[in-house]
């Protein structure tokens, strides 16, 4: 296809799959399940986190998680006592252990004391004129593990350009947060990112896509990678180039492109 064939393809493939429908069988059905603010983002970022593996498990843990936590998350989490917290020893999901559970509970408890929303975390050190979220994501990781008692092993469950990773949980995850097109699916009710700094998720799914429409050149997929694809995305959309995740990832798991 010539760049006018693929944008106009993309484009259709975009707006088939960003639609309500798109939400029952997607882990961004979890954050779909509250109103408040706060909710939306905690629920949101951990279901992001957890996002690997089938999608109805990683739905239906969630659903668990959040069960224990009596479907209020920014309550329980700022309002818990220690006790409250033995409901937790026994959950996971794959890697993700009680361990990381606690640290996460902490680490929001803490933050929400002195902030509104989390998308003041992912703002520190981040230029308004930056290219990319690179540098928020960076940023953001070390500020999630600036506790003074955090766990070494609950890092590997947040990625960071410093370690080279595509990032994909955060991307996404971002991507629900920040994209306003009231579609219905992202809920773009941060406002101090704009859709043209995120960087698309580049999952298994996405990968092979976009690299068999030649929208990927790079051997590895690591967070140049990733770039690499928002780059190209940019030429079809400057503005909201990862609209696009939807019609990359529609193909990919769908219709098995």
């Amino acid at each position: 296809m010539n760049f006018s064939e693929l944008k106009a393809f993309l484009d259709q493939k975009a707006e088939e799959y960003n639609n309500p429908g798109f939400i029952i069988h997607d882990p961004v059905s979890i954050p779909h399940l509250f109103s408040k603010k706060q909710d939306i983002e905690i629920s949101g970022f951990w279901a992001a986190v957890l996002a690997w593996g089938q999608r109805v498990t990683i739905i239906n843990k969630c659903k668990e998680l959040f069960a224990l936590m009596d479907n209020a998350p920014y309550e329980f989490i700022t309002t818990h006592v220690d006790s409250d917290l033995k409901r937790f020893l026994n959950f996971k999901h794959r890697t993700f252990n009680a361990t990381d559970t606690l640290y996460f509970i902490e680490f929001f408890k803490w933050y929400y004391t002195t902030h509104d929303s989390l998308e003041d975390a992912f703002l520190q050190g981040m230029s308004a004129d930056a290219d990319n979220v690179e540098q928020g994501l960076v940023n953001f990781h070390h500020l999630f593990f600036s506790l003074p008692d955090h766990p070494g092993r609950t890092q590997k469950h947040i990625a960071t350009p410093e370690r080279k990773s595509a990032c994909k949980r955060i991307n996404m995850f971002l991507r629900w947060m920040v994209r306003k097109d009231g579609r219905g699916v992202d809920f773009g009710f941060w406002n101090r990112i704009d859709p043209a700094q995120l960087i698309c998720p580049c999952d298994l799914h996405v990968d092979r896509v976009a690299r068999k429409l030649g929208l990927i050149k790079r051997k590895q997929t690591d967070w140049q990678t990733a770039v690499e694809l928002t780059n190209r995305l940019k030429q079809f959309d400057p503005t909201d180039p990862v609209k696009y995740d939807f019609a990359l990832f529609g193909l990919g798991i769908e219709e098995k492109f």
